[in-house]
Parts: structure tokens; sequence; C-alpha cells
């Protein structure tokens, strides 16, 4: 069996690509120090003798035993809330972290996959945003922990690809929601539905004429596998084109969880809040023939019926993500 190391696979995306991995044949070991992850991501897991987890802080020296085929690296926290409460581990997990993660790959001739973000490009310029985009960043800002640091990771494992010869892949994570967020996870999607199932107001930042394009999660984990298994370096955009205001998307939470809520508007949380973002996804058509599958309307009621649980644990004093 192909055997693949995810690091940062009990959290979000991390515990679905160790569902998909396992169902399509691989021997799957997790590192995750539980900064943001959680085992109840991946408790189903546990007990499947092509399942390991193991607790551990990946920008300390990596050793894996026997053969690795393929690693993907997903280690980092990445919500806005995380930024100003958590920058030094978000900048040595994606220094330090990727640097000890294509070390393992080097070591084991494996395929290094890195899940980078459109937050590299910043408060963009251009709209929408290609890969050959180079950004708008603020590197002393609040964000530029997180997108400075992505960047830095992008740069090393290309400099692995060049110098070291290891077969590197680089996706481009856009806005990506579903079951298994955290509810306190500070972006738009745990917000406006924690929030409207607890018929609270819920807060739009700024006008809320700012965009995003919101990809549902096995779309997503499907453009990785996809990339992963193809010749193509990257990077490569992957996240859904269509985009709306985030009033639109208070609304339409409102109307799928028949709230009670009212939409208030408060201020933008940092000047560098992207205004607009959507990504081009021709190459993820041409290259990878992906392009998402799951409507707004079908993710968000399986996000919703998630989170719904979430609100339940968290009423009763659990620890809920």
């Amino acid at each position: 069996m192909p055997r693949a190391v995810v690091t940062g696979g009990a959290g979000f995306l991390g515990s679905h690509l160790c569902d998909r991995l396992i169902s399509d044949g691989y021997d799957v070991v997790v590192l995750d120090n539980l900064i943001t992850g959680s085992t109840d991501n991946i408790v189903h897991l546990m007990g499947n003798p092509h399942f390991r987890f193991i607790k551990y802080d990946v920008t300390e020296y990596l050793f894996v035993d026997g053969k690795v085929d393929v690693i993907f690296h997903l280690a980092s926290p990445a919500s806005p809330i995380d930024f100003p409460t958590r920058p030094i581990q978000i900048l040595k997990v994606n220094a330090l972290g990727t640097h000890k993660a294509l070390g393992l790959a080097r070591s084991k001739s494996a395929r290094f996959f890195l899940a980078s973000t459109s937050e590299v490009y910043g408060d963009p310029l251009m709209h929408p945003q290609v890969e050959e985009y180079w950004g708008n960043v603020n590197p002393v800002g609040v964000r530029g922990v997180y997108d400075e640091s992505k960047r830095f990771a992008e740069s090393i494992t290309m400099a692995y690809h060049r110098t070291h010869g290891v077969d590197t892949k680089i996706v481009r994570i856009f806005n990506t929601y579903g079951p298994r967020m955290r509810l306190d996870d500070g972006r738009v999607v745990p917000n406006f539905i924690g929030q409207a199932l607890r018929n609270e107001p819920i807060t739009v930042y700024g006008n809320g004429s700012q965009t995003r394009s919101f990809c549902y999660c096995s779309d997503l984990i499907d453009g990785f596998i996809r990339l992963a298994n193809s010749n193509e370096a990257g990077p490569i955009n992957i996240g859904n084109p269509t985009e709306r205001t985030i009033m639109e998307f208070a609304q339409e939470i409102k109307r799928l969880t028949g709230s009670s809520s009212e939409i208030v508007m408060v201020p933008l949380p940092t000047a560098d809040d992207p205004k607009q973002r959507r990504p081009d996804i021709t190459k993820a058509r041409t290259l990878l023939n992906w392009e998402p599958k799951v409507s707004l309307e079908d993710g968000l009621l399986k996000t919703i019926a998630y989170f719904q649980e979430a609100v339940k644990k968290a009423g009763n004093g659990s620890r809920s993500h």
C-alpha cells in the first residue's frame, strides 16, 4: 500500500484529507501537536490498522520510520483569530516546519505537497487572482505572519525542487468550509452559522460589500488528490470561482438556518483584510480536469447540520471543533 504522512492531519482540512487517503487505499500517518486541531476530527479513524496518529510538533526534528511515498504538509494555524494570538507558532510551522517536512521528503524520496494559501496574494490588486500574480502583502501587519510565512514556504519548496530534485506540489487554497471547522474559528462560515443558530446578531464586517468565494471541503480535497497524482508542480489555485458579497452570504445563512438573528455591521478587524478574493481556476480546469461540484446551498446544509451538534456540545460545556 502507498504510505502518506499528513502534518496537521487532526485539523479541519487535514482530517478530511485523511478520510480520502484511507478510502483511496493509503496507509496514513498523522503528525499534529493539536494546537488548533482536535482528535475529535479523527476519532473515527482510531483503531483503523491503516491509520496512525502521533502527537508531535513538526518544527522539531522530523523522523518517520519505514517508507513514505508522499508528504502532505498542512500543519499551520490558519484562522484570522490565530494571527495575533499565535504569531510565533505560525511563523515557525510555515518556516521551520516546512523545512523539516521537506527534509523528510528528500530523505524518503517522497513527493512533497505544500498546502499554501490565497493569502499569498494579500489584498489583491488583480481580480480574479491568477497564479502568476505576485501579490500585495503587508509584511509588518498582523496578517503578515501568515501571509509571509506561507510565501516563504513556497520559496523553500521550490528551492528543494530545483536544488535537490524533490518532487514537489504547491496548492493555493481559497476560502473553504465544511464540517469539522472550529466553532471559534473566526472565519465567515463558523461565525455566521454559530451566530445564526444561537439567534445572536450576525456580525458583518464593514459594509458587507467585500467578496469571497466559498469551496466545499470535499471539492477541495479532490483537487488536492488530483494535483498530488499529477505531473504538475504548481502553484495551482484550488477554490470556487463563484463570488458573493459577505452581506449576500449572511442573508443565505440566515435563510438556511431559519434564524431570527438580525444582521448588523461592525468595523473591519484589520486594515489588511482583503476586499476581494476569487480564484482564477483555469490551470486547475485544464491541467487537473478539476472544478468544484458541490453547490453552496448543499454544502452549507451539511455544514449547518454539523454546527448544530457543535453548538449543542458547546452549550453543554464540552470542547467542540
